[in-house]
């Protein structure tokens, strides 16, 4: 099992110096009855829409959209009937994840033993199920992703889709995620045997929908959760309905998963097990794994090995964190759980950790989080990122208010699960010997460079070392010849502590770096990289900020490192003290950003935003602002635009708000600063409620929208192609 890294270099790590640059779309249908605006093409080829106001109600499903503000939601099925009925519709593309899981080592397929979380709280489709994000201010995040393989969406609905937000920021992570179908009570009787006591096309169409679905929605798989009776007809055909699905998502999504959970036996009772046994092994035997039920005993593990024989990654021991029932270790004492779990090898179930939020004081609610996780990590094996671009602002998607680049956009709290980013390994990283030198990492909202909070990181140098480290990310990247690497931060106080990049690299041949080939090819080698003088000119996006002076206090460095034949193992931040300094150090730093960026991909085109259209229009009238000036106007509408998404991280929407009441077809007179909406992770964004002037008779208001891409490569691109689309909207004649 790997723990987090070291906060100090072994003799075994050589150095290299280093130093900075510088000091401071998916498919869309015409539906009936939604009215899309008259389109025209300026000289510039902006896409102009003409729109009448009407105040006529023109309501959108309110299964995939709030019915009081017409938000995107994520949602839920509740019937069997439904399950049957559902086909992809044009409304449900917001619910559609970024892509797959990112790539990640070892693989799930590994046979390593796993770490899955349930995560069950409150019902479920809370904060969480607003697509676009919401205002709340205290709302449950997880950021540990780095140690856990598999997120479980749960809920007791029929069938639970795990909310966008959830699938974007584990794929992010490489963490696959999963899916709820579950049946209880005398209905759930009921719906079983409507779909497996019949002949086998009754289970292949359900199973065929749920493979749909996970297809259709970019999530990896499901658990199945049985919980209650059946028949000796529907329990004989279970099996065959988890076989067909577990084969047909194999087939449709990669690395799918199906998961069983323990509660049905083979002769149709609902009887908990609390173990993989002869009484539930033909349902292991029939997918890709089994969570057991929470109320067993080391006793019960220990026959189990007998059962899984090589599949012991695929039995998940359920571990319920409230510590309901007769458990060995639930709350600060899971780890008594996990460690008999790993004692045995199995694969671990943690369900409903988010009791740290539900149970404990909202206010202490990161220090619980860590708290919790920390408790864990000796039994925590964590994977690998590997794959590049690797760039992250460290932000948790949520804050008390937005910056971009260092620069405040809005503020006031806000919550968008879709736009956390990779988060690194969290915890307090102590010297060997008497401890006095130590490095903590802790997530921050109070300061932000890019998105909603930092990482913070304190630490103590003492006298007798040069430097302190601590590694924040596991890599295992096959690098590029050459690769540019940039760091964002900002010592607090009067500090002047170094702070540097560090590299961890090997391989199983030879490594050569900058011309000095490791001779030792077993050898873990830590590399300082060479800084970044006089960057190309087909770079200078990406360079664009490198060795300036960033507002709010921000420093950049920027790195760049040739290399052939390396794998990227490990990234580490040091801080070393400064020159003739022989006391101890204290210092608090925050890390605004990390790029690392395969050189290569700097140089390729970037593609353009088009085709961007206007529909699902609603007008809402607002209070007059004053006595003779006609009332105000609310805009909502959805924008639709095209473009790669394996290019991008998101998009970031914008308006500009024309005053209204000029002549028909007249446009800005000057450039106005665009007004941030918000973020975007597919090819379209719902405007909800946007103010726009009001307009006088026979005249036109005008309101433009744009689409700014945000590159996986993390460079800022030019407003002169963000995508653009303007809406011209007069009112009625009388």
């Amino acid at each position: 099992m790997e723990a987090a890294g070291p906060v100090t270099r072994t003799a075994a790590r050589r150095r290299i110096a280093a130093a900075g640059i510088g000091d401071p779309g998916g498919a869309r249908e015409r539906r009936p009855g939604r009215r899309r605006p008259r389109r025209r093409i300026e000289e510039d080829q902006e896409a102009v829409f003409r729109e009448v106001v009407s105040f006529t109600p023109n309501p959108l499903p309110d299964r995939y959209y709030d019915k009081d503000t017409t938000k995107p939601i994520s949602f839920y099925l509740s019937s069997l009937e439904e399950l049957l009925a559902w086909t992809p519709d044009v409304e449900e593309g917001f619910n559609v994840a970024l892509g797959p899981p990112e790539c990640r080592q070892p693989p799930l397929s590994s046979g390593r033993p796993r770490t899955l979380i349930c995560h069950d709280m409150m019902g479920g489709y809370l904060d969480d199920k607003f697509i676009q994000g919401s205002a709340a201010q205290t709302p449950y995040s997880f950021y540990h992703w780095q140690y856990i393989d598999i997120f479980v969406y749960f809920s007791h609905h029929t069938v639970t889709i795990p909310p966008v937000g959830w699938t974007n920021a584990a794929h992010r992570h490489g963490v696959c995620v999963l899916g709820t179908f579950i049946t209880e009570w005398k209905k759930g009787e009921q719906l079983c045997e409507a779909f497996l006591a019949g002949d086998e096309r009754s289970h292949q169409a359900v199973a065929d929908q749920l493979v749909l679905m996970a297809q259709f929605f970019r999530f990896d798989g499901w658990l199945i959760n049985i919980e209650n009776s059946l028949s000796l007809a529907a329990v004989g055909n279970l099996p065959h309905f988890l076989r067909y699905l577990t084969a047909r998502l194999h087939q449709q999504v990669p690395r799918g998963l199906v998961l069983w959970y323990d509660s049905v036996v083979s002769s149709g009772q609902l009887k908990w097990q609390d173990e993989l046994n002869e009484q539930n092994r033909v349902f292991f035997d029939s997918c890709d794994g089994f969570f057991t039920n929470y109320n067993w005993r080391e006793e019960h593990l220990e026959r189990m090995l007998g059962q899984a024989g090589e599949r012991l990654a695929d039995v998940y021991v359920g571990v319920d964190v409230f510590a309901r029932g007769s458990v060995v270790g639930g709350r600060f004492d899971t780890d008594k759980s996990l460690e008999l779990i790993r004692k045995h090898g199995f694969s671990a179930a943690l369900f409903a950790p988010g009791w740290v939020y539900e149970c404990l004081e909202k206010a202490d609610f990161f220090q619980n989080q860590d708290k919790f996780w920390s408790l864990l990590e000796h039994y925590l094996p964590t994977h690998s990122i590997c794959s590049l671009p690797f760039v992250t602002s460290f932000c948790l998607g949520m804050g008390t208010r937005r910056v971009c680049y260092g620069q405040e956009e809005a503020v006031g709290p806000w919550y968008h699960p879709s736009a956390q980013e990779i988060q690194p390994l969290f915890g307090e990283h102590r010297l060997e010997g008497d401890g006095r030198g130590w490095v903590k990492t802790h997530c921050c909202l109070a300061d932000a460079w890019n998105g909603g909070s930092s990482l913070l990181i304190r630490g103590v140098i003492p006298p007798e070392v040069g430097n302190v480290a601590v590694r924040l990310f596991s890599l295992q990247v096959p690098v590029p010849p050459k690769i540019f690497l940039s760091l964002v931060y900002k010592l607090e106080g009067p500090s002047a502590v170094g702070v540097a990049l560090e590299l961890t690299t090997g391989d199983a041949g030879s490594c050569h770096v900058g011309g000095i080939m490791m001779l030792n090819a077993e050898m873990s080698s830590r590399q300082s990289p060479r800084p970044l003088r006089v960057p190309p000119t087909k770079l200078a996006r990406w360079v664009g900020r490198c060795g300036q002076q960033l507002s709010g206090g921000w420093v950049q460095r920027c790195y760049e490192v040739s290399l052939r034949g390396c794998l990227l193992q490990d990234l580490f931040v040091s801080f070393s003290r400064p020159p003739g300094s022989q006391e101890e150090e204290n210092f608090t730093c925050r890390l605004g950003e990390i790029q690392v960026v395969d050189a290569n991909s700097l140089l390729a085109p970037l593609p353009q935003v088009q085709a961007m259209t206007i529909s699902h229009v609603r007008w809402q009238a607002a209070a007059s602002e004053g006595e003779g000036r006609p009332a105000g106007l609310r805009l909502s509408c959805t924008l639709h635009w095209s473009y790669l998404l394996p290019h991008v991280r998101c998009f970031r929407v914008h308006c500009c708000r024309g005053t209204g009441g000029g002549s028909p077809g007249r446009g800005l007179s000057e450039p106005e600063k665009p007004t941030f909406l918000g973020l975007a992770f597919i090819n379209r964004y719902r405007i909800v409620d946007l103010a726009v002037a009001p307009v006088g008779p026979g005249r036109d208001g005008r309101v433009e929208f744009l689409v700014e891409p945000v590159p996986k490569e993390g460079f800022l691109v030019p407003r002169a192609e963000w995508g653009r689309a303007a809406m011209l909207y007069s009112m009625p004649r009388t």
